[in-house]
């Protein structure tokens, strides 16, 4: 199931991101991102509601596909995981290092204005793989556990 799961991963550059909001009315946003197996990276801007919704509640939610031209061909992951701001310099050039060579409109050596952006990761929880290839309504599931009590 890993190697699916990456094969997604790395052949897709947007995900949903489902965020919990201060009245418990979650909120599903697309952002761009790169991934480090199931560490996701992703760029927000700090003044954003999603930056505010992570603070409070680090639980989120992606969702990563593609429409194929058949569905029986349909190709899905999802996660439960639980996102938080990349402080440590060196996982931060790691992580920007990932996102520029994903997605081409970013220069690597031209990063964001981290007073005004956060680097994001998303340590991924709970894992599904959709895979219809295997047969109509076929998925996988992995469940990790973290380095701090599973929530």
């Amino acid at each position: 199931m890993n190697d699916k799961a990456f094969e997604i991963l790395g052949s897709n550059r947007l995900m949903a991101i489902s965020t919990v909001r201060p009245d418990d009315w979650p909120q599903t946003t697309v952002v761009g991102y790169a991934n480090d197996e199931f560490t996701i990276y992703f760029v927000i801007f700090r003044a954003s509601q999603k930056f505010a919704n992570i603070a409070q509640n680090d639980r989120v939610s992606l969702a990563v596909f593609r429409e194929p031209a058949d569905m029986h061909l349909a190709e899905a992951f999802y996660a439960g995981a639980i996102a938080s701001e990349v402080t440590d310099p060196v996982e931060r050039e790691h992580g920007w290092r990932l996102l520029a060579q994903r997605h081409r409109n970013l220069a690597p050596s031209i990063q964001p204005d981290w007073a005004l952006a956060a680097l994001m990761r998303a340590e991924c929880r709970h894992v599904s793989v959709l895979d219809y290839n295997k047969g109509l309504g076929h998925s996988d599931a992995l469940h990790m556990t973290g380095s701090e009590e599973e929530r």
